[in-house]
């Protein structure tokens, strides 16, 4: 079944290739569909399209169908084209001529439409909702580990003493910028394209306010062309936003992989979360890490995918849109699973303490012993003058007294800031 089906039969090659992977992808948005249908039939009975006897014929059938997809037994046959044709059919069958009805005032372009902007809503709330679990999981960590010494690196150089409170509480507060930059996104769709039809609306008497009200959009795509031109900027949007959180972590997955291998050996895990090798019995490989890292490297060039497939189109809708569906929904997914397993390996880091008997640690504590002399008397240009010319004569010494001034420590103030600067969820 098509929706646009006039009765004329398409090539079987020609029906496949434009079909894709609907089938697959469109059971991720299928909830939405159904949630959207509902919102347009109450509509559609408000105006006078259904009765009330056919509106509850709706009702009754569209609460079954969300109980199936809900169970997973939701299907959609090769009969069909997409979740929207599958959805048709099954109202028709199941109470005849209100399943008929149900596709007035809209087009399949506004109806994948609003589908996908709930499907995105819901899931950037979902992420912003694991983005806090994860946020806690840090500041728990730097808050136990905030004094313990980390040595700090510029340009991959031993430069100066950090700890691992600083460390973990970074990467927090980086993801607060993050949800920011989400729920920026969020706002952008929370806006209803339902009613936009084809992109040039309707001439029935539809209730477009109704509609928003009912699927809980904050506001409306008041201008219709405007609505269908969100088709592909929507995604942008949100590509970027799911592409900050991937740097975020893509970085630290980076950190993790660094500060496990022996030339480092700040961090360890339990065996049972790395791996092996097939011919090195001792190995302990970091590879979710690895994969971690390189899954939100992948998420990070989203942007650059949809901006090609989309830049260069003319208002109205394009069949490009369709092939919007897969990478978008496929990154909400691999970001969902990411931040899980993320959270859950972290909650299990080992931190090891830092021998700074070993000679890479000689000068770590140059910038303490510079700042010991200002604090003596010296001028800064004359302290860093003096501790130069020991490292360069070999005769710089650090005192014991530098071992245990953690210059990049963390208090509890600056953590509980940073707890107070997440932004609230909606």
């Amino acid at each position: 079944m098509k929706l646009w089906d006039k009765g004329v039969s398409i090539d079987k090659t020609i029906e496949a290739f434009t079909v894709g992977d609907d089938r697959d992808i469109d059971l991720y948005i299928a909830k939405y569909d159904l949630q959207a249908s509902l919102a347009h039939a109450k509509m559609l009975a408000h105006i006078g399209i259904l009765d009330k006897g056919e509106l509850e014929q709706v009702e009754r059938a569209i609460g079954k169908l969300l109980e199936e997809e809900k169970r997973g037994i939701f299907k959609i046959e090769n009969q069909f084209e997409d979740v929207h044709s599958k959805i048709e059919h099954e109202l028709t069958q199941r109470i005849g001529t209100a399943g008929k009805k149900i596709h007035t005032a809209r087009s399949r372009n506004d109806q994948v439409l609003v589908a996908l902007q709930l499907y995105y809503k819901d899931n950037l709330k979902s992420i912003q909702k694991q983005v806090k679990v994860l946020f806690d999981t840090l500041l728990n960590l730097a808050e136990q580990h905030k004094s313990e010494l980390l040595p700090g690196y510029t340009h991959l150089q031993v430069a100066m003493p950090s700890s691992f409170g600083l460390w973990f509480s970074a990467y927090a507060e980086s993801l607060i910028d993050d949800v920011i930059v989400l729920q920026s996104a969020q706002k952008v769709v929370d806006q209803n394209p339902l009613g936009s039809a084809a992109g040039y609306g309707s001439s029935f008497p539809i209730d477009r306010e109704m509609t928003t009200e009912l699927l809980n959009f904050s506001d409306l795509k008041y201008n219709v062309v405007s609505a269908q031109m969100s088709r592909g900027k929507n995604e942008q949007i949100i590509a970027s936003s799911l592409g900050n959180l991937a740097f975020t972590l893509s970085k630290f997955a980076m950190d993790i992989c660094l500060y496990m291998s022996q030339n480092f050996d700040f961090i360890s895990f339990p065996e049972e979360l790395t791996t092996g090798s097939s011919i090195m019995p001792h190995k302990k490989n970091p590879d979710v890490f690895e994969l971690i890292r390189s899954k939100c490297n992948g998420l990070q060039g989203l942007s650059s995918q949809i901006q090609l497939m989309t830049n260069n189109l003319p208002s109205g809708y394009h069949r490009d849109f369709q092939l919007l569906k897969s990478p978008m929904i496929s990154a909400f997914e691999t970001l969902k699973t990411v931040l899980s397993i993320f959270d859950y390996g972290l909650k299990q880091i080992e931190v090891k303490s830092v021998n700074l008997d070993d000679d890479k640690y000689k000068y770590l504590f140059t910038v303490d012993s510079i700042n010991s002399l200002v604090q003596n008397g010296a001028t800064f240009r004359e302290a860093y003058q003096t501790i130069g010319a020991q490292v360069q004569d070999g005769s710089y010494a650090c005192g014991t007294r530098h071992k245990h001034k953690h210059i990049g420590g963390i208090d509890n103030l600056a953590l509980n800031k940073i707890k107070a600067k997440f932004p609230k969820l909606n």
